[in-house]
């Protein structure tokens, strides 16, 4: 027989526990399921890291990082953006603080702490997890999930799906479920990494500078610049400033790289033009201030255009690194694509299966790293709870979505 309930979630992650937070302080009977043995995975993996909450910022500048899915995530974002996280995290008992950067990190720079805090606010709202239960779509009105005891079939009045992206599989979103919405008939747009390294067929040579990071830099791609910095590894390249103008590099615009964004050309010509005779190369470009990973990667890709300072110079302050695509979608720390806005009605309902919505990564937007991601995933999840909330007519005062 099935199991009825009020709301039903579908994935442990942040989106999928602030949409729990907000149906059961509207009032009503919760149940999130999850596929793997325990919540937010991915959550506890980028914690490793220091877990970025968020970034402190103006709200016009916060919106520019998400790309071309700005407008769709303003409204999302202007009920539950920054300010409201960091106010929701403390609320929680964590303390935060804001980096130089204007990322906001906990104090403790760690997530088991949050999640555990989290988990035990669930817990006395009266919202039940259930682990191990994977969901395999709908029969009819029910949703019916695998489970190391079987079948398990629920209705809910209203369910929010949040299951993620298609990367990082390991740790839960592995895309399935992309499958079963196409066939239910929601658009789902194909999925690209993001956040992701991209290949670089390296020369032997390089290998000395695997895990060096690169910066300062101004990298450019497609028209668009960033000031930030980057890893040479093994694979590639990586980092934030390769993330920030990763969907420019996935369409194939070439990568190009000031490596003195501190100098005019005139300037480091100059520089070089006074070292002593019989100075090496790297020794010249060594005291204008490049450092060796640097220098590395101008021998590396223009060796030929050093030949005098003004070419040195010239080639220094626009390095084109030849880029060999993304690295593999399960590589990446998260995905564009995902189910289609025009699929989604008020609030992100489905519109091909009333009284389902949908939150988190696997709806079609993309962001960089440095908080955006956990935000909008915070913010999509509420957005869908008190929109799942109005839809059954027990918001309990709280403000629909519009």
């Amino acid at each position: 027989m099935d199991e009825t309930i009020d709301a039903l979630i579908v994935g442990a992650g942040p989106a999928g526990l602030m949409a729990a937070e907000t149906l059961a302080s509207a009032g009503l009977r919760v149940i999130v399921a999850e596929a793997k043995p325990s919540a937010a995975r991915k959550l506890l993996m980028a914690g490793k890291s220091g877990l970025n909450l968020t970034f402190d910022a103006e709200p016009e500048a916060f919106l520019g990082a998400y790309g071309e899915g700005r407008d769709r995530l303003a409204p999302i974002l202007a009920g539950f953006g920054p300010a409201e996280v960091r106010a929701w995290a403390e609320g929680l008992g964590i303390p935060l603080f804001t980096g130089s950067s204007g990322r906001v990190f906990p104090v403790a720079m760690k997530a088991s702490p949050l999640l555990r805090a989290w988990l035990r606010r669930l817990d006395g709202l009266g919202v039940r997890l259930r682990t191990g239960w994977r969901w395999t779509g709908w029969d009819g009105a029910s949703a019916v999930f695998d489970t190391s005891a079987g079948q398990r079939r629920v209705q809910a009045r209203v369910s929010v799906l949040a299951l993620g992206g298609a990367s990082w599989s390991r740790l839960g979103a592995d895309g399935a479920w992309g499958r079963v919405l196409t066939e239910d008939g929601t658009p789902v747009t194909a999925f690209r990494p993001s956040n992701v390294g991209f290949r670089v067929d390296w020369s032997a040579a390089m290998a000395r500078h695997f895990g060096a990071p690169v910066k300062p830099v101004r990298l450019t791609a497609g028209g668009r610049s960033v000031t930030a910095e980057f890893v040479v590894s093994a694979r590639g390249v990586e980092g934030g400033g390769i993330y920030a103008l990763g969907p420019e590099l996935r369409d194939g615009a070439p990568l190009v790289v000031d490596l003195a964004p501190g100098s005019g050309a005139e300037a480091l010509a100059a520089r070089l033009a006074q070292a002593r005779k019989g100075d090496s190369l790297a020794s010249r470009l060594r005291k204008a201030g490049l450092s060796p990973v640097k220098i590395a990667l101008l021998r590396e890709f223009a060796s030929d255009a050093l030949a005098d300072p003004a070419a040195t110079a010239r080639t220094t302050k626009g390095l084109t690194l030849p880029l060999l695509g993304p690295r593999p979608i399960d590589e990446a720390i998260s995905v564009a694509g995902g189910v289609a806005w025009d699929g989604l009605g008020a609030g992100l309902m489905l519109a091909a299966r009333p009284g389902v919505f949908a939150a988190g990564e696997m709806l079609d937007w993309d962001a960089p790293t440095g908080g955006y991601l956990l935000t909008a995933c915070l913010a999509t999840g509420r957005h869908a709870g008190l929109a799942a909330a109005s839809w059954i007519g027990t918001s309990n005062g709280m403000a629909p979505a519009p």
